[in-house]
């Protein structure tokens, strides 16, 4: 079942990015940073942890969950280090995840040669 929960939220975020994307001047980068700060505005309102209860690793794997894990971090570091917590506790949750993007892109780029 939990595969099942996990399939359709994923697929209802693709399917609501294709109908933005279909029906809208937006490009691809804008959906994407809709998403997340989506994600952050779910995750403010303590409603991105009730998606997570119902469909588990459905909620936190698509781009929604970045900035939701951006606003975990900001408000857990905000609690012990005051305002300067939201810039310390962003990227706390969220480096492994950046670092592995920017070493796996590099190594691609390094790996393999663009088509001309």
């Amino acid at each position: 079942m939990n595969y099942i929960m996990a399939f359709l939220f994923s697929g209802f975020v693709c399917l609501i990015a294709q109908l933005i994307y279909d029906h809208s001047r937006l490009t691809p980068g804008h959906i994407t940073s809709l998403f997340v700060v989506l994600g952050s505005f779910l995750d403010l309102f303590h409603i991105y942890d009730l998606l997570v209860d119902i469909f588990h690793a459905g909620a936190l794997i698509p781009i929604i969950s970045f900035g939701h894990s951006l606003m975990h971090g900001a408000m857990a570091a905000t609690k012990e280090y005051g305002v300067f917590g939201i810039a310390m506790g962003m990227f706390d949750l969220t480096a492994a995840g950046i670092s592995a993007a920017i070493l796996f892109g590099f190594l691609v780029a390094i790996l393999f040669k663009p088509k001309s």
